[in-house]
């Protein structure tokens, strides 16, 4: 179900009286009109309001309430230079247990954002948030080779077809999410992904950092292994080897064509991220996620980002928000 974009979520202090430019967040969004085309690569935010995959996975649930939440977290940080316009789509909602049906939806309005020539950060959520938003840009990738196929004759493949770009997953998380139990929940996203890319006969290029070594079962680490995913753990993730890490991903941003991120706010330390499902006992600093989400958006090839597992419930003093909402800041 859709709900449509709610302008209340967004208000914050004004400081209209003093000289210079004082405008915050919450003064440049607008809603966002799938029928129109918004300035390329522009920010759109998609709420995906959903319990159901943390809850199928045995989690803690809560996550349904932040795209709200996370919204008013961004509201009033500054909306610095030439920042623009930043559209808001509304959310996704899955209220009644039909992930698959939610998940669709989001792919949809994914899809949606991506043709108008804006950038989705869809903000869960639970994981299975990961799911919605790859598939919108699978189908959004499908509709550019249908729309190529049908101009230049079905026997002619489009230069910008899914099979011959090259698609980079990245995920900064405490966990592979590759479990293979179904039906799908927040701990599946990703061997959802890599069965359909196998489906699609494309490479699964998916690198994880920030993994817990005590987070995941030695049977999640194998078939991690099997599907050449490349990970590095949390404690490889510190501020010491922040270097080597822009190094490690760098090289992976310049191999790739487009880039889908995504966040799982658990691969924080639970100091800085103590409201999600499963807080880290290590976890990652945010100084080190920070800068690594920075290098993704220089690379000018992110097309998709989400935010995950943000649970208000669960929150002190908002720290998780806050947090939360500077990365999302980084991505703007």
């Amino acid at each position: 179900m859709r709900v449509p974009f709610d302008d209340k979520v967004w208000s914050g202090r004004s400081d209209d009286g003093e000289p210079g430019d004082t405008r915050r967040i919450f003064n440049q969004v607008v809603p966002f009109g799938g029928a129109s085309r918004i300035e390329s690569d522009a920010p759109v935010i998609v709420g995906f309001g959903s319990d159901e995959g943390v809850r199928r996975n045995q989690g803690r649930t809560g996550a349904a309430h932040a795209p709200k939440e996370l919204r008013r977290a961004m509201a009033a940080l500054p909306a610095k230079m030439s920042m623009a316009a930043l559209a808001d789509a509304g959310d996704v909602v899955c209220d009644d247990g039909d992930l698959e049906s939610a998940q669709a939806e989001l792919a949809n309005v994914v899809s949606e954002v991506l043709a108008s020539g804006g950038r989705p950060l869809v903000l869960g959520g639970g994981h299975e948030v990961a799911w919605g938003t790859y598939s919108g840009f699978r189908l959004y990738q499908d509709r550019l080779d249908g729309a190529a196929d049908m101009g230049a004759g079905a026997a002619t493949t489009s230069a910008t077809s899914a099979t011959t770009r090259k698609l980079l997953i990245i995920n900064f998380d405490a966990h592979f999410d590759l479990r293979q139990k179904r039906p799908a929940n927040s701990g599946t996203p990703f061997d959802q992904i890599a069965n359909e890319c196998a489906e699609r006969g494309v490479p699964f290029n998916y690198a994880c950092f920030g993994i817990s070594d005590l987070g995941n079962t030695a049977s999640l680490f194998a078939h991690a292994e099997d599907l050449g995913v490349r990970y590095v753990l949390d404690i490889d993730m510190q501020e010491p080897q922040l270097p080597q890490r822009l190094d490690d991903l760098q090289q992976m941003l310049d191999s790739a064509d487009d880039v889908y991120l995504t966040i799982d706010l658990d691969v924080l330390p639970a100091a800085t991220a103590p409201g999600v499902s499963a807080p880290a006992a290590l976890g990652v600093p945010l100084s080190v996620v920070e800068a690594m989400v920075q290098r993704v958006r220089a690379s000018g090839k992110l097309r998709a980002a989400d935010m995950a597992e943000y649970n208000p419930s669960l929150d002190q003093d908002k720290r998780t928000a806050r947090a939360a909402a500077r990365l999302a800041y980084r991505l703007l």
